[in-house]
């Protein structure tokens, strides 16, 4: 017998319904499997869910707590993620662009871009799938929930595809700025622009980190610095042509100029449970530019946020530079 089609189902408070496939077991009922394949939610979260109606079948219809394993195996289950004890995210969310094809947002700091482990609320997909109703919102491109900037995202997903084929084709302009220790106190001066080439691979103990290895490069970044800042920091932009995990943030450390608030690079400091808010990583996702495959249409966009640390700067800074016509 061929399995239904994957259910369509509507939002609820801006979090679409996840599906699990149910295989055959030893568990008598529905609620035991669930508590022992999801064990991050107790059995009796799992019942009271149940009786809520927030458990369904791939024909739409709820699931009690007393049903058996037997009416649901091989089919798939419904449910929506929920959190009981989620941190909460300071910022807000802006939405800077919204068309039939494409959604652009403004993410704070310390956000995550899409719900995963401690995050579901909280999170830039479900605060705008709340605030606009699309259920079909994905994003296309990755950004560390520590940085803030600009994130785009599909609306239809017919389109999702042709736009993430522009980051893997290397077909967009992404400008970042970052605060970091000023150059000037470096044993070897620096020359700007610079343009940095470096190979970088997960580190073998400390997962969390990239590192710089030998080899053929496999990550390109232009480095500009822009101004000096209080206490011995400064601005700069940065233009990265690749998109590896955490490529700005582990070669500014390589370079040994390790980005303001970062607390992976250079040494991997302990998770918080609660994050210090007053502390964000002082890196923007400022720029972005591309040819709209959509549309045919050239496309730029401008964040709207600033970094805390460069607000202040010192009176011989130079202007922001525009991106390249």
């Amino acid at each position: 017998m061929a399995r239904p089609p994957k259910l369509t189902l509507p939002l609820r408070d801006g979090v679409a319904a996840s599906a699990l496939a149910c295989p055959p077991g030893p568990w008598p009922l529905v609620l035991d499997f669930l508590a022992e394949r999801l064990p991050l939610v107790t059995r009796q979260d799992w019942s009271e869910r149940m009786g809520r109606g927030d458990v369904l079948d791939d024909q739409g219809q709820p699931l009690p707590p007393d049903t058996p394993l037997a009416r649901c195996q091989g089919r798939r289950l419904y449910y929506w993620r929920w959190l009981e004890n989620e941190p909460q995210v300071p910022g807000e969310v802006r939405i800077l662009h919204q068309d039939d094809h494409l959604l652009v947002a403004d993410k704070p700091h310390f956000l995550p871009v899409t719900p995963k482990g401690r995050y579901v609320q909280q999170t830039l997909l479900t605060r705008l799938r709340r605030m606009t109703g699309l259920a079909d919102l994905s994003p296309l491109h990755r950004l560390d929930r520590e940085t803030a900037g600009l994130v785009l995202l599909s609306v239809q997903p017919q389109h999702r595809d042709a736009y993430q084929r522009l980051f893997r084709d290397r077909c967009v302009e992404k400008v970042y700025e970052a605060v970091a220790p000023d150059s000037d106190g470096l044993p070897v001066p620096l020359k700007f622009p610079l343009q940095l080439a470096t190979r970088l691979q997960e580190h073998p103990v400390d997962f969390m980190q990239m590192q710089t290895v030998d080899g053929e490069p496999n990550a390109f970044t232009q480095v500009e610095r822009l101004a000096s800042l209080p206490g011995g920091w400064a601005r700069y932009e940065l233009r990265p042509s690749t998109g590896a995990k955490h490529q700005l943030r582990a070669q500014m450390a390589h370079l040994g100029l390790p980005l303001k608030g970062d607390r992976i690079y250079p040494v991997l400091l302990p998770v918080e449970d609660t994050p210090d808010f007053s502390d964000p990583l002082q890196l923007l996702a400022r720029e972005i530019a591309f040819t709209d495959p959509v549309t045919g249409a050239p496309r730029q966009f401008r964040t709207q946020l600033r970094l805390e640390a460069a607000l202040d700067v010192h009176p011989s800074h130079r202007p922001d530079r525009r991106l390249d016509p």
